[in-house]
């Protein structure tokens, strides 16, 4: 009896030391000693090197086991979420879209330009002084200017700083002194006039797409040229058999209504839309104009910040046309965005009959002219 309980007494002092010492079970159920030195006394043993895994209570329970493994199989699986794909419009949008646009000309009074004029070289004004006019200052287009602004989320504090230019010209128009601390309204060759900057083109182009019904999605509005045409170029390059508008070189595709005519105005301009890929999302000086009529030998087309007003602008073609390349000093054409709303299915000429009965011949703009 008393060898039995030194033997158990052993036992017990055995595993206390073992603890102590770090010595546990392998998996093979093999006892670990300790961290004795290895046979060559260069370090411990490869037994004394494992140690057993020690779980708190809590998660050793099998749900909580269950539930990790499940989590870490769903981490293993996810990742970004797909870009959601564009949707497809009826034709009646780009019809809509080419009439908010001529009708934003007309209210303008009808502003004619011709590109292939030696005066017309540099298209888009911003605040030159006394060689402006005074268009887009007049207290009638203040309101126009403020719906343009409105419909793009960022407009740089554009309309803020209007507002008072605005109300120093109705002053002025008016003849009333400003209150005490008001500054005196600016003359008509002041760039401090109203919307003499920042240039305003591009959020004409937001205004025309985002009344006419294009969701931000399909057409994400931009006070720059650059924010939308970048990414206009990545739907067609990510979507390209549902993308709305395709870019395409502009000596290899001939503009039609609705497309999007687009140059580059800085001082290295691109020649091919592919080439903005290097600008990686980088500001550039652009101007885009929407076209309304291609007739043979030319393109017209209306843009904003032309001239300081609403202005159609007539672009030489050759006999295919395709547009021409810009005098020297004007910008350089880069891109021609292909206008797809009411061409893709079920919209295109493959729709169902169902939704061809609903189509509708496009009325004739009024520009008076052959190209419309």
């Amino acid at each position: 009896m008393v060898r039995d309980i030194r033997e158990r007494s052993g036992r017990r002092r055995g595993r206390r030391a073992d603890r102590q010492e770090g010595g546990a079970r392998l998996p093979s159920g093999r006892r670990c000693a300790g961290r004795g030195p290895g046979p060559d006394g260069a370090g411990p043993t490869p037994c004394a090197a494992w140690r057993a895994p020690r779980i708190p209570a809590d998660l050793a329970r099998p749900w909580v086991v269950a539930a990790a493994l499940a989590l870490l199989g769903l981490a293993g699986c996810a990742g970004p979420p797909p870009a959601e794909p564009p949707l497809s419009y009826p034709p009646s949008v780009r019809e809509r879209m080419l009439r908010i646009a001529v009708s934003e000309w007309i209210e303008w009074g009808r502003q004619r330009a011709d590109a292939a004029a030696p005066d017309e070289a540099g298209k888009e004004t911003a605040g030159d002084g006394a060689a402006m006019r005074s268009a887009e200052s007049a207290p009638l287009h203040f309101p126009r200017l403020v719906a343009y602004w409105r419909a793009v989320p960022e407009d740089e504090g554009a309309v803020a700083r209007n507002r008072e230019r605005y109300r120093a010209a109705l002053a002025a128009e008016r003849g009333l002194l400003l209150p005490a601390g008001g500054a005196a309204a600016p003359p008509r060759s002041d760039p401090s006039r109203p919307w003499a900057e920042p240039p305003w083109s591009a959020a004409f182009i937001s205004f025309v797409m985002r009344t006419a019904g294009v969701d931000r999605r399909e057409f994400p509005p931009a006070a720059a040229h650059a924010t939308y045409i970048d990414a206009l170029i990545a739907d067609a390059e990510a979507f390209p058999a549902l993308a709305p508008f395709l870019p395409h070189a502009p000596e290899a595709y001939a503009p039609r209504p609705g497309d999007l005519v687009c140059a580059d105005r800085s001082p290295s301009p691109l020649r091919h839309w592919r080439d903005r890929a290097g600008d990686q999302g980088r500001f550039r000086p652009m101007h885009c104009d929407i076209v309304v009529g291609a007739a043979p030998g030319a393109v017209e087309a209306i843009g904003g910040n032309v001239r300081d007003a609403v202005t159609l602008t007539r672009f030489p073609t050759d006999a295919r046309g395709v547009l021409l390349p810009r005098p020297p000093g004007a910008p350089v054409w880069f891109a021609v965005f292909e206008n797809r709303l009411g061409r893709l299915p079920p919209w295109g000429p493959d729709r169902p009959a169902a939704v061809a009965g609903h189509d509708r011949p496009a009325a004739p703009l009024p520009t008076g002219s052959p190209a419309s």
